[in-house]
């Protein structure tokens, strides 16, 4: 649920997570530490090293759906692109191996037959999504920095990108829970439950990951382009 309310850095970080806990999983790929005391939004990000405008940036358009203009022109597009980079480790290296961790220990040894392709579909969604991954570490990101750099690609543009950015590995993960939910019974419902509360995050997740990239990283290289 969007919120209408706009946080600062002079607002206290608990009050931020207090009001839609669901921004935890941001907060740990901004890789801000626990320990918050009574700190404010901008106590902790210059403690951490933590451009403030990026992560109110990100913060606000993800509790409420909205982007300040003045805002957006108050950042870099390099911070932006080095969060989107950082929540790829995130995924890649913690996320995706502890759901399927939990995965396989909800498996019910009765289903012999469908296991492995649970298994598989979910393997080839992590496949997928890194090879999406890999595309923005090798061609996005380079581009965006030699952009920065007043480096011209005439083989490029971030249009490309545009296109290329379709919802298809979204759909795939929606196909997943589909087959758990109608099909997988198991005599040890609370451990598939478990996973499924993991895929419905995961998706929401990467959707607003996306939405990051559409909403924020994109304009502000259109902007670079025709500088």
């Amino acid at each position: 649920m969007k919120i209408s309310r706009t946080f600062t850095e002079h607002d206290s970080v608990v009050d931020l997570i207090n009001e839609d806990y669901d921004i935890l999983p941001v907060l740990s790929r901004f890789s801000l530490p626990l320990g918050f005391g009574s700190k404010t939004i901008g106590e902790l990000c210059r403690e951490s090293g933590i451009n403030v405008n990026v992560f109110l940036l990100v913060v606000n358009f993800l509790l409420s759906g909205k982007i300040e203009a003045a805002m957006l022109d108050s950042v870099s597009v390099l911070e932006i692109a080095r969060f989107l980079h950082n929540s790829h480790s995130y995924y890649l290296q913690y996320k995706f191996p502890h759901i399927r961790a939990n995965m396989l220990s909800a498996l019910d040894p009765a289903h012999d037959d469908i296991n492995p392709i649970i298994v598989k579909y979910f393997d080839d969604y992590i496949n997928e999504v890194g090879a999406h991954f890999n595309y923005e570490e090798h061609t996005v990101f380079p581009y965006i920095k030699a952009l920065s750099q007043g480096e011209r690609d005439a083989m490029y543009n971030i249009g490309i990108f545009s296109r290329k950015h379709d919802h298809e590995v979204e759909n795939k993960l929606a196909e997943l829970k589909n087959i758990i939910l109608r099909y997988y019974s198991t005599l040890m419902p609370y451990r598939m439950y478990d996973v499924l509360v993991d895929l419905y995050n995961c998706e929401e997740d990467l959707k607003q990951h996306a939405q990051i990239e559409d909403h924020i990283l994109v304009p502000l290289i259109k902007r670079l382009e025709e500088e």
